[in-house]
């Protein structure tokens, strides 16, 4: 199935039922007085998380989503029948904008997580309602309300406790095959993966964490080189960055270059993810002697000035990969406590993620914007103009 984290919606709440104006008749009754009853309210239109679901695609083939519209009243007092709610799945990690007012509406991060995203129409009043002692016949119905109607944007980041970047053949599609049974393509070329996987790294018995990896990037990725920079807005979920790096590229590019390169592309997109928690991680250590490999590996670390965390590790092989997932795991423990137990941490955190989201959503509507404007530069730029002169013979 097709990979889709984007779609835009249209969704419309039923409107509510309009009032009856209706007078009992029955034998011998010759003045009954009002029955007509009130309508029945619309339905509302919800989204609900589902963990079956991991792609928007079915919103990009069916964009408008309407509720069921209550009923009107009837005479003897009768109350139309509600509409039904129309209930949308939506995969787990899904951010609902409203696309008029650029409001977040909210954010569904967990399984049956319930959103109402359009409010129904309420019903109309019945005759019934306006009798009184000086309105014994009354003719006064209200219509029902009409259903919210609102332009959606649906944004799918993927849920992850952990996330890989690096360019493209850094091994880090290799490196969560390594690590979990996830099994994303392996290829020679440069962006073989096209699409974020997941995977679940199990340390030990009850003791796992989730790992994504998103597709390459390269130098430029920002002004749309390779496949741009939409896929770094799955990373803001995470809680740490692993950052792959190729110690023995094949085309003899500098290992150094390639991570100030990535650091570049991070800024540009969020200076908030940029200054996330990351490890360096160097790769395919295999392919270095082993007189050379601490050697060429400390120097790397040198050149970069690297202060953090830095594992040397092969994906192929599986060599390091071990104590590297163990340290992954202690720090998430490490950080879940520290939210659980400081009210404080856990609020900066939620601040930090909320400022990442407004950053990576900005980012990617200029790039938007920027391609927008491309595309219509070329539209209006025309090489094959020819005047055409005509002249008798």
């Amino acid at each position: 199935m097709k990979f889709v984290d984007e779609a835009t919606i249209i969704v419309e709440a039923g409107k509510g039922g309009h009032g009856c104006l209706s007078f009992r008749r029955e034998k011998y009754v010759p003045k009954g007085g009002p029955d007509g009853g009130d309508g029945g309210d619309g339905g509302s239109v919800y989204l609900e998380a589902d963990s079956a679901l991991n792609t928007l695609i079915d919103y990009r083939f069916q964009r408008k989503h309407k509720a069921e519209n209550g009923q009107p009243g009837s005479g003897r007092n009768c109350t139309g029948i509600k509409g039904e709610d129309l209930i949308l799945p939506v995969p787990v990690g899904t951010t609902v904008v409203d696309m008029d007012t650029h409001e977040v509406l909210g954010d569904l991060t967990r399984a049956g997580e319930r959103l109402k995203v359009a409010q129904c129409g309420f019903h109309g009043l019945g005759n019934t309602r306006f009798k009184s002692s000086v309105n014994r016949a009354p003719r006064q119905t209200t219509n029902g309300s009409e259903g919210e109607l609102r332009n959606l944007r649906l944004e799918l980041k993927v849920l992850a406790d952990v996330g890989l970047l690096g360019m493209p053949n850094a091994g880090k599609s290799t490196f969560i095959r390594s690590v979990s049974a996830a099994k994303p393509k392996v290829a020679d070329y440069p962006f073989t993966t096209l699409v974020p996987n997941l995977g679940v790294v199990s340390v030990q018995a009850h003791q796992s964490f989730v790992i994504a990896d998103i597709p390459g990037l390269i130098e430029g990725a920002a002004e749309g080189a390779g496949l741009g920079i939409r896929f770094l807005k799955h990373l803001v979920r995470t809680r740490l960055l692993l950052h792959l790096v190729d110690v023995a590229p094949y085309d003899q590019s500098s290992p150094v270059a390639s991570v100030r390169a990535i650091e570049h592309e991070l800024e540009k997109f969020s200076e908030t993810l940029a200054n996330r928690e990351r490890w360096l991680v160097l790769n395919k250590v295999d392919m270095l002697s082993e007189e050379d490999r601490d050697a060429h590996c400390q120097a790397i670390v040198d050149e970069l000035g690297w202060q953090g965390p830095v594992f040397w590790i092969s994906a192929l092989s599986g060599e390091g990969t071990k104590s590297l997932t163990q340290a992954v795991m202690r720090w998430i423990e490490d950080q879940a406590r520290e939210e659980a137990e400081n009210p404080e941490f856990a609020e900066r955190e939620a601040a930090r993620r909320r400022q990442m989201d407004e950053e990576a959503r900005a980012r990617i509507e200029a790039e938007r914007q920027i391609r927008r404007e491309a595309r219509q530069d070329s539209d209006d730029d025309d090489d094959y103009d020819v005047e055409v002169v005509y002249a008798p013979e």
